[in-house]
């Protein structure tokens, strides 16, 4: 069982908030005996569109790939403005064609596929962002089930808080332990019967 993460974190330099909640997180995705790989989109040339093959060249295509033959789908990203990076909503664009296949009446391509979301933030929006990510799941046939969405509202995650990455594991651990085992059991429940 494998799961893929698409980290969306606007950072290109040093670990954000988000990549170091994705690293607490897998140990436990590890104790699920769920494989995972992470993709951090900034590291990635994704150009606009609603397509997955654009006129120009990018990695779109190559992360699409990935995404159809993982079981799960975990999108994680910080809150920038109440919503969602930038990053991943790019990628929500370019999955836009599987909505469209849903539209000219043939079956999705993620039908089974199971999703999930992380999000990180120092203050409000992270119900926003998991309401907006679930509806979209929905629509192009990913699965959402209970208990599959991790959200950690701190003000240790202020952009000028400088917490180090010890201080995060450290409060993560503290406060989201049996959030982070929750989803990763609920995520090996769901794709165990897709």
């Amino acid at each position: 069982m494998k799961a893929i993460i698409l980290l969306a974190t606007l950072k290109n330099k040093g670990r954000s908030n988000t990549e170091i909640l994705i690293d607490f997180f897998a140990k436990y995705l590890i104790r699920q005996k769920i494989e995972f790989e992470i993709i951090k989109l900034v590291d990635h040339n994704i150009v606009p569109g609603t397509y997955t093959q654009m006129d120009t060249k990018d990695d779109w295509p190559d992360i699409y790939n990935k995404i159809l033959q993982a079981e799960i789908l975990l999108f994680a990203t910080p809150i920038w403005w109440n919503n969602h990076s930038s990053e991943l909503q790019r990628c929500i664009e370019r999955l836009d064609e599987v909505y469209d296949i849903i539209l000219s009446g043939k079956d999705s391509p993620l039908d089974g596929k199971i999703g999930g979301v992380i999000v990180t933030g120092d203050s409000d929006g992270v119900e926003h962002i998991t309401g907006n990510i679930a509806n979209f799941f929905c629509s192009i046939g990913v699965t959402v089930p209970p208990y599959t969405s991790l959200g950690v509202i701190w003000e240790g995650h202020a952009k000028d808080a400088k917490k180090t990455k010890a201080e995060l594991l450290e409060y993560y651990k503290s406060t989201y332990e049996k959030d982070a085992q929750a989803m990763a059991e609920s995520l090996k429940k769901a794709a165990g019967k897709s």
